[in-house]
């Protein structure tokens, strides 16, 4: 099994959306490979309408440029990135995301690609409100909390 089939069995359920692209990282970019319930819930796209793009569909003219540079740099000379972008739902409508990005390794250390967690940012200061998840939003009610139980054995 791959290590991107196995993360899509496991994100399934998250709440977090999560995104798993190719490694390629010249232009045209990397492209999409799958995205969980969370993700497409986030965004508003279903998954025949991201599968095969590049996740440059999610910017738009909120979307910095100077964040995206940071973004690429990161992934190009550390192989992650975390930080918060401006990213745009299928309508249009912009959002701030918060975005974790990690490369997924062959046994040879070889990228195979990237997986994607990503939360809407509600609030960005001060102290979350006792009983939520404080400066994020929960993409849907009835996940809100649940996470599946994961253990390695090594």
């Amino acid at each position: 099994m791959l290590a991107e089939d196995l993360v899509a069995i496991l994100s399934q359920k998250l709440s977090t959306a999560v995104l798993v692209t190719g490694p390629d990282l010249a232009p045209p970019g990397p492209t999409i490979r799958f995205a969980n319930r969370a993700f497409l819930a986030l965004t508003g796209y279903t998954a025949d309408e991201l599968v095969g793009r590049d996740p440059r569909v999610l910017q738009g003219p909120g979307t910095s440029r100077v964040a995206l540079a940071a973004f690429s740099r990161a992934l190009r000379e550390e192989g992650s990135f975390h930080g918060v972008v401006t990213n745009h739902r299928r309508g249009g409508e912009p959002y701030l995301c918060e975005i974790d990005v990690r490369p997924l390794r062959d046994e040879n250390g070889t990228v195979v690609a990237y997986v994607a967690f990503e939360r809407e940012v509600t609030r960005r200061r001060g102290r979350p409100r006792a009983g939520s998840l404080g400066r994020y939003a929960p993409l849907d009610e009835s996940t809100e909390g649940e996470l599946p139980g994961v253990f390695v054995r090594g």
